[in-house]
């Protein structure tokens, strides 16, 4: 519905102006500050990209598990009605994943 460009690449193009342009010209504080929002910006690239397929086969995966929600996951694994279900721990993980992939994966490796 959006022309060109994309908000991916409108984040793309922010995130490269702070690193190549801001990051040099900055010491202290503003360094620190604008490679924090270089991080902020990597992030919200990945989300973008990655964020749709990851939420689909999350919910996938909690529907295969018999609930609808993260808030009904924890509920159920707090009430131990998942404790003897093989597929829990391989959902929990997948999870931790894809919030990897997304917030640093760098961490995957």
């Amino acid at each position: 519905m959006h022309d060109a460009p994309t908000s991916a690449q409108l984040v793309a193009a922010v995130r490269e102006f702070l690193a190549s342009d801001v990051l040099p010209a900055t010491e202290g504080r503003v360094r620190f500050h604008t490679r924090v929002a270089i991080n902020v910006l990597a992030m919200v690239e990945r989300e973008i990209e990655l964020g749709p397929s990851q939420a689909l086969d999350h919910e996938t995966r909690l529907a295969a598990l018999g609930v609808a929600s993260d808030a009904e996951l924890a509920a159920a694994i707090r009430e131990g009605r998942l404790d003897d279900n093989p597929m829990l721990e391989p959902l929990l993980k997948e999870a931790v994943r894809a919030k990897l992939a997304v917030a640093n994966p760098g961490y995957l490796t």
